[in-house]
């Protein structure tokens, strides 16, 4: 009985270190286990003051990652679930990111006073010159959604130089015409604020469908404390000029550009003109399946793969290995006539909704990428 009882001890002293060795291995695997460390600054610019978050460290000859959000959002609830996802940790140390809070946008944000005049979408573009200022930063590559999409690419039309490259997912780059005016007083009539932000953030089936993403981004917005700043923005959003995006024309990116939208999004329409609009030699078109409204939430693990096809094109993260989505392409390759008629516009990779890439076409034509 004894030696029984020793053997027993002995058992459960060797799982004990078996398990100790377990832990220890997994730990650096395991995502949100080495948290980052967060610096959050406030610059004063001509137009107020902005606040932002800077993760990690400048790395040589390197760009940071910036990006901006949505309206109704704020960084973390636009970005945390793409940053956070396990394969974009690769991206995360080979790049400093900053991530901007449009004003009053940010955590504990105080309401703005009555009669406080935002700032337009032009205004908060000009905002980010004093960012990288404070910063010392000289070049960015810019992640927008939406408002954020907009703003990013209002500063890179004036600011060529210091932008290497944008991910604009839901970009509308379209000044409201009288038509969208009218129906948008007549949502107003019936609809609350926080309710037409979700309109503007998720498709119609998603909201009907009430899953627990939508349910927990229109607790987020309902029950934001700083509504009336949100509507600020939304307005703000709703009084954008247009860009003027002109294919061959002066007004252009003239950085490599990749467009995403969901399939089904509110803002499918718009994303496809724009494409219709931008060089076609330096832009991609990602129309993500099964993604909805917000792919960078529902989506974030085709959209990190298609970030780093993006990055690698761009001559950064050569040696980065794909492995989560398919690299087979079983596709069908069809030509789509250009808005002039002069020349083919896009090759289509129609792909499933389980696998996809984001290849790196010929010059001249612009991947549209169904995944």
């Amino acid at each position: 009985m004894e030696e029984r009882s020793k053997g027993t001890r002995l058992f459960k002293a060797t799982m004990a270190e078996l398990q100790e060795v377990q832990i220890t291995e997994e730990k650096p695997l395991l995502p949100g286990q080495t948290p980052e460390v967060a610096k959050t600054h406030s610059v004063e610019t001509p137009y107020g003051s902005v606040t932002f978050t800077v993760y990690g460290t400048p790395k040589p000859k390197r760009p940071a990652i910036l990006t901006y959000h949505d309206v109704g959002l704020n960084y973390k609830s636009c970005f945390q679930p793409l940053f956070q996802f396990g394969d974009m940790q690769e991206i995360i140390q080979n790049f400093v990111r900053v991530h901007v809070d449009a004003p009053g946008m940010e955590e504990g944000a105080p309401v703005f006073p009555l009669g406080y005049q935002y700032p337009s979408l032009d205004q908060l573009a000009d905002m980010i010159p004093c960012i990288l200022q404070y910063l010392n930063f000289s070049t960015i590559i810019g992640i927008g959604v939406g408002a954020g999409a907009y703003i990013l690419s209002r500063y890179a039309l004036n600011h060529q130089d210091t932008v290497e490259g944008l991910v604009l997912i839901n970009i509308d780059p379209n000044a409201k015409g009288w038509m969208d005016w009218a129906a948008h007083k007549l949502t107003g009539l019936t609809s609350s604020i926080s309710e037409m932000i979700l309109g503007h953030l998720f498709s119609q089936e998603e909201l009907s469908g009430n899953s627990e993403l939508i349910q927990k981004y229109r607790n987020i917005i309902t029950q934001a404390p700083n509504l009336d700043n949100i509507e600020l923005y939304w307005n703000s959003y709703n009084n954008r000029r247009d860009l003027n995006f002109e294919r061959g024309g002066d007004i252009t990116l003239k950085c490599p550009v990749m467009l995403v939208v969901g399939d089904q999004a509110p803002h499918e329409d718009a994303v496809v003109e724009c494409n219709s609009k931008l060089d076609p030699t330096q832009t991609s078109f990602l129309k993500m399946a099964d993604s909805g409204g917000q792919p960078q939430l529902t989506q974030p693990g085709k959209l990190t793969e298609a970030f780093k096809y993006f990055l690698q094109g761009m001559g950064y993260m050569a040696s980065s290995c794909m492995t989560r989505l398919s690299r087979s392409r079983t596709a069908s390759l069809t030509s789509a006539a250009s808005i002039d008629g002069s020349r083919s516009r896009s090759r289509t990779l129609s792909q499933s909704s389980e696998s996809g890439t984001l290849p790196s076409g010929p010059p001249g034509h612009t991947m549209e990428v169904s995944c």
